[in-house]
């Protein structure tokens, strides 16, 4: 059996090959504690930190990395998108094919094929053949990230698998690199065949063109067909038994009866025999109509046993959630998921049918729903045809991986035997006995999957933190596997083996089945340098375990305090799981700087890692002072979107704000010098308001803006002449500025916030006006307040500190008389609801503020007031920290009814996010992400449709890349009351 050459350790000189990879190598090589910290880990519970990052600018210059790699006898270890949950793409010499080794080469409508680079994302390719009506066949939640590579190399699944099969299924030809240099073009032969003695004959003029080819190719050939001679009957036993068993290499794809097809051997070999370079894979034809089917149950087992019923009707997917999961949504989706079909329940299916038409499909779908009752079956159901309210419903299922990471009490849950799979009809014994293992071990978990094919994946609660726990752990996972064996299933089901599993190949196949494993591996890989103890070799599966180290046992002193995680940041660096949806280029808001770099140290997944990688201690060594962490975060916006986007809910901008200021504490002199001049803005629009012509010409002037770190081709804002404060007080006179009169029931503050009260008071007088014609007796407090916003998102939080309890102290009066509190800025709004209740914790008022604050649109929702008739189209920018924090189903209620035809682009963040857009620095990212969608779908609109943005950073990047001025919602309403009146 062969012994991975590099598993902690490094037997070949590095140094020596870095210096190789530098000189042959196009695009990038890193060795330096920063890149290494990134790849160090997956979406496993791994962590091996590898000892060089290569991202190569091109095919050919994949093909010379691995080429040098391998010469030097060093691990081939290829990533692509890095969502493996079985740790198999870390170690050794990590080789980035997602960046730039990811066309799309040819896209063959009639012939239903598509040409592939190996980084090429699913969704990508998805969208190029949804054009012509097809679609690639395995679609796995991950789509959004998950590359070809990547997918080809696990054998990926997906919803649609019970249809339309799997990534091997799915693959025409491949054109490999083995680690001599030997480029190889494998076909698929021709299918799977009705007879045995037809396909031998077919196959035998093909199997004598390979064995008649020269050098290792035909080496290679020979060895194989060799292999399948002294084997077959071994593989014809033990291999391909049902779709899902993925684990091992898939040697029955050699039988005459599959045609001898080679590509589909390698897909599912994690990469342990040859690189991927180029695919060619079918396309399947999308069904004309889809309607799904959602049904009901007490719990997860009654489910799995309708699913032989359910089968018999031809559906294209089959997925189950549970109560754990959608109770874990977002209660704004969790509640549109409700009114979207989700019918009573504990547990469901989504079973998707096709048709011809809706008629048609639906009438599939009937005559199922039909022949369960008569089954008796319990279910429930509903038939959702609305494409938006399948999406919702899909959501809960698309997320489950995240979702199911933590528990509903917070508690932190693992994968590690999150990928076992059964023959379907025997799916519902699998779940009691797992139900039994996890009663016997004192465990929990929350599961989904793909319940059409026996696939189920789960989260459990196992303590990967201690000893006794990583035991229990070890134990858990062993029994287990006995319990699959036993019904005839396979520990991997799509995620593969990699280090979670590849230990108990043995109790699966045996030791003259992993035995077979070893020789194949051996006539590609004679070196055993690709990706080794991957399926060949493994280590044991409770090493490495990333958990399981310093970090767990460092409790920080922090300035927030972290409440869901335990007050610990530690804790909170744990919630990034490593499953990448950060890494999605459209929908959502995360991660903008991601979108247009696309490197991984500017998604959240990267930056977490980083955090992560300070507490560890061993590669990054200098914690709160690490210049790795800084440049990481450096092109994090601050936008909150993962927040809300990322399923963990992992919040970078708090973590960044954190770690900010304890990075340049006590050295005042370091910071940059934007956090000087933009962090420190309300203090500079208080001294500006007097004399507000004198500010706007010094702050324009070239050596303000380079002194301020901000970019010469921002306009700075200017400083109203009049500021709102100073107009409401001159308009309604001190008595019933400060409350003190008209004590009447319906009082309200505005919360006179910055960038309203000093930069755009014309939005404070419309939403005054607004408010007053809706029966409400407006009220500034006779001090001024401030959330902090501009401190916290530089790090500044000591200061922020002192800024938010004196302004909570102002409103102590208005908090203790139950007055509510409207907001007008997003993003001082989402301060009070979100930051300051962590911020200022040991400040009772804090809970106070954010329970009463709303914006502007919730307060007049709830209010129930009915708005008069503005009417027309808009297209809307929302607000990244509305999106994240606050919600929008009250602005589209209100939009809804004053008559105006709104349109939401898939915008994601404007790119301006307050002083990021501003500082020297950024401004080439800020404007690559405005351009993304934003500020192209604003030019190309009519004169006619208004465009509304409520956040201030919204309007002014709007401004500065158009000729159009954006609104705040206040304003269109101020101008249909005027009408009204």
């Amino acid at each position: 059996m062969l012994t991975p050459p590099n598993l902690g350790t490094s037997p070949y000189d590095v140094a020596r090959l870095v210096g190789e990879l530098r000189r042959e190598v196009r695009g990038t090589v890193g060795d330096d504690a920063g890149a290494r910290a990134l790849y160090a880990t997956d979406g496993s519970n791994y962590r091996v930190v590898p000892d060089v990052v290569v991202v190569p600018a091109d095919v050919e210059d994949l093909a010379t990395a691995v080429e040098v790699i391998a010469a030097a006898g060093a691990p081939v270890v290829m990533r692509g998108g890095g969502t493996s949950m079985a740790g198999n793409a870390i170690g050794g010499v990590v080789v980035d094919a997602s960046r730039h080794v990811n066309r799309i080469l040819d896209l063959d409508a009639a012939a239903r094929t598509a040409v592939v680079e190996p980084g090429v994302v699913l969704t990508d390719l998805l969208a190029a053949a949804k054009t012509h009506g097809l679609a690639f066949g395995a679609d796995p939640s991950s789509a959004s990230r998950a590359t070809l590579g990547g997918m080809i190399a696990n054998n990926a699944c997906g919803a649609h698998s019970v249809a339309w099969g799997t990534t091997a299924d799915n693959l025409r030809a491949l054109d490999v690199l083995l680690a001599d240099g030997t480029r190889l073009t494998l076909d698929s032969g021709d299918g799977p065949g009705t007879s045995l003695t037809d396909r031998r004959a077919q196959l035998t003029d093909r199997r004598a063109g390979f064995v008649g080819r020269g050098g290792r190719e035909g080496e290679v050939h020979r060895a194989l067909q060799a292999f399948v001679d002294r084997h077959e009957l071994t593989i014809r036993r033990r291999f391909g038994r049902f779709t899902r068993q993925i684990s091992g290499y898939a040697l029955h794809r050699l039988l005459p009866e599959y045609g001898y097809n080679v590509a589909g051997l390698l897909s599912g070999s994690e990469g342990g025999l040859a690189t991927t370079l180029r695919a060619t894979v079918a396309l399947t034809p999308l069904p004309k109509a889809e309607v799904l089917c959602v049904l009901g149950f007490g719990d997860s087992i009654t489910s799995a046993d309708c699913v032989p019923i359910v089968l018999r009707h031809g559906p294209l997917t089959m997925e189950s959630i549970n109560v754990d999961l959608v109770e874990r949504l977002p209660a704004e989706v969790r509640d549109a998921a409700v009114r979207a079909g989700l019918p009573t329940g504990r547990a469901w299916l989504l079973v998707e049918m096709g048709g011809e038409d809706e008629v048609l499909a639906a009438r599939a779908a009937q005559a199922m729903l039909d022949e369960l009752h008569d089954s008796g079956s319990p279910a429930t159901a509903s038939l959702v045809t609305d494409v938006k309210a399948q999406a919702v419903l899909w959501r809960c299922r698309t997320d489950a991986a995240g979702l199911a990471t933590r528990r509903a009490d917070g508690a932190e849950a693992w994968g590690g035997w999150e990928d076992a799979a059964v023959p379907p009809e025997r799916l519902g014994a699998y779940l009691r006995g797992l139900d039994e293992l996890l009663t016997r071990h004192g465990l929990s978990g929350a599961s989904y999957g793909h319940f059409g094919e026996g696939c189920m994946h789960m989260r459990i609660d196992f303590d990967l933190l201690s000893t006794r726990g990583i035991a229990t752990y070890r134990d858990f996972v062993e029994q287990s596997t006995d319990l699959v064996v036993e019904l005839g299933g396979s520990v991997s089901g799509e995620h593969g083996d990699g280090r979670a599993r590849g230990e108990l190949l043995s109790r699966m196949y045996g030791a003259d089945g992993v035995g077979l494993f070893a020789e194949l591996k051996r006539i590609w890989d004679p070196g055993g340098v690709m990706n080794p103890g991957m399926i060949v070799g493994p280590p044991p599966l409770d090493l490495a375990i990333r958990h399981d180290g310093p970090a767990k046992d460092r409790r920080l002193s922090t300035i927030f305090t972290y409440p869901e995680d335990d007050d610990d940041f530690a804790q909170a660096q744990r919630r990034c799981v490593g499953i990448g949806k950060c890494r999605q280029t459209s929908g959502g808001v995360m991660c903008p700087s991601y979108q247009v770099t696309r490197e991984e140290q500017h998604s959240t997944r990267g930056r977490a890692h980083l955090l992560w990688e300070t507490l560890q201690g061993d590669l990054i060594t200098d914690g709160w002072r690490s210049t790795e962490v800084r440049d990481g975060l450096d092109l994090c916006l601050s936008c909150k979107g993962c927040l809300s986007d990322c399923p963990v809910n992992v919040d970078m901008a708090t973590y960044k704000a954190e770690f900010t200021q304890h990075h340049y504490a006590r050295r005042p002199w370091a910071r940059p010098m934007s956090h000087w001049s933009m962090g420190w803005l309300p203090l500079w629009a208080r001294l500006a308001s007097p004399v507000p012509g004198l500010a706007n010409r010094f702050a324009r002037l070239g050596l303000t803006k380079r002194l301020g770190g901000i970019a010469p081709e921002r306009e700075v804002p200017r400083f109203a002449e009049q500021t709102f404060t100073t107009w409401f007080a001159q308009r309604a006179g001190r008595d019933r500025r400060t409350g003190e009169a008209a004590a009447g029931v319906n009082k309200v503050v505005l919360w006179a916030d910055t960038f309203t009260d000093y930069l755009a008071p014309e939005i404070g007088r419309a939403a005054v006006e607004v408010l007053e014609a809706a029966g409400f007796e407006v009220v500034v407090p006779a001090k001024r307040v401030c959330c902090g916003l501009t401190w916290i998102s530089t790090g500044q939080l000591t200061k922020a500190r002192r800024v938010l309890n004196r302004s909570l102290d102002v409103l102590a009066p208005y908090l203790a008389d139950g007055t509510p509190i409207v907001g007008l800025e997003p993003s001082c709004t989402a301060a009070i609801r979100h930051d300051a209740p962590d911020l200022i914790a040991d400040n009772p008022l804090a809970d106070k503020a954010a329970a009463a604050i709303r914006t502007f649109a919730e307060f007049l929702v709830e209010s129930g007031w009915d708005p008069p008739r503005v009417g027309g189209e808009a297209l809307v920018q929302t607000h990244c920290h509305q999106h994240a924090v606050l919600g929008f189903d009250a602005d589209r209620r209100l939009m809804d009814a004053a008559g105006i035809d709104a349109t939401i682009p898939d915008s994601g963040c404007c790119g301006l996010a307050g002083n990021f857009g501003f500082e020297r620095d950024h401004y080439e990212v800020s404007k690559a992400i405005g351009e993304r969608v934003l500020l192209p779908a604003v030019r190309s609109l009519p004169e006619a449709t208004a465009v509304l943005a409520d956040g201030f950073s919204c309007r002014t990047q709007i401004a500065h890349g158009t000729a159009r001025r954006a609104h705040h919602l206040a304003e269109l309403l101020a101008r249909a009351v005027k009408r009204a009146q």
